[in-house]
């Protein structure tokens, strides 16, 4: 047999959290066009529908809904198996940032990023779990954190800390579930010009923005990793700009 260091992802199906820009919607646009189909999970119903009319109705479902509820997870998961039959990835993508030191942060704030970033990565990912173990065919869990995940930098302690959480979760979900064929990958992106954290600690149009990663660079890196071969996980995946200095 040839070896070959690609497997097709075509016909796949994938779960995406926060899919209604930044790097969710592009992690959608970069999987459809690599053959998987995909349910969308994200709060903005108008942004997400129009994201399934660009995709095809064929290609994309969506689910409004919070992913810091458990039950919207579940649901979000149903909505994939309902209409394609089965469930082969989950990338728990949704997260919040608001920069600002550890007594600048109203206590909202904080929440928000404690419930969105790891409570609802640990909602997706058990919904999604559950999914696997009832199949019985292995399955790709794709947790999108951050390079503040290793260390944080000045006035993100708490956004920091989500992501040292994500990291220690997925580091743990690797060592429970690969036994089963569950792959579990951390993409860790340094900065990348989204909406994220805009009014809240950076500003929409900076030049700094220009330097960073765009989210078309981590999809790729979603892509990529799915389509290894199932003898091969990358549990950790490090990304930044040419122009950003780490």
């Amino acid at each position: 047999m040839t070896y070959s260091p690609t497997r097709s992802i075509e016909n796949t199906v994938a779960v995406i959290t926060g899919a209604s820009a930044g790097i969710g919607k592009a992690a959608a646009h970069a999987l459809v066009a690599a053959g998987a189909r995909v349910a969308l999970g994200a709060r903005r119903k108008d942004r997400l529908d129009a994201l399934v009319e660009s995709l095809g109705t064929d290609k994309a479902v969506a689910v409004a809904g919070d992913v810091r509820e458990p039950g919207y997870n579940d649901a979000l998961i149903a909505a994939a198996v309902d209409k394609w039959g089965h469930l082969d990835t989950v990338v728990a993508n949704a997260g919040v940032g608001a920069y600002g030191g550890i007594t600048d942060l109203d206590d909202e704030q904080i929440r928000e990023m404690v419930d969105t970033n790891y409570l609802g990565t640990v909602w997706s990912v058990r919904a999604a779990v559950r999914q696997f173990r009832a199949q019985g065919d292995g399955g790709d869990v794709v947790i999108v954190s951050s390079v503040a995940g290793f260390r944080g930098g000045d006035d993100e302690a708490v956004y920091a800390g989500t992501k040292h959480a994500q990291v220690g979760l997925g580091g743990s979900l690797d060592r429970e579930l690969r036994a089963e064929g569950i792959r579990v990958s951390l993409i860790c992106p340094a900065g990348t010009s989204t909406e994220f954290a805009l009014g809240t600690g950076r500003t929409e149009g900076s030049p700094e923005l220009d330097a960073y990663l765009r989210p078309d660079d981590v999809a790729h890196a979603i892509v990529v990793t799915l389509e290894q071969p199932r003898s091969v996980r990358t549990t950790v995946w490090q990304l930044w700009s040419i122009e950003q200095p780490s």
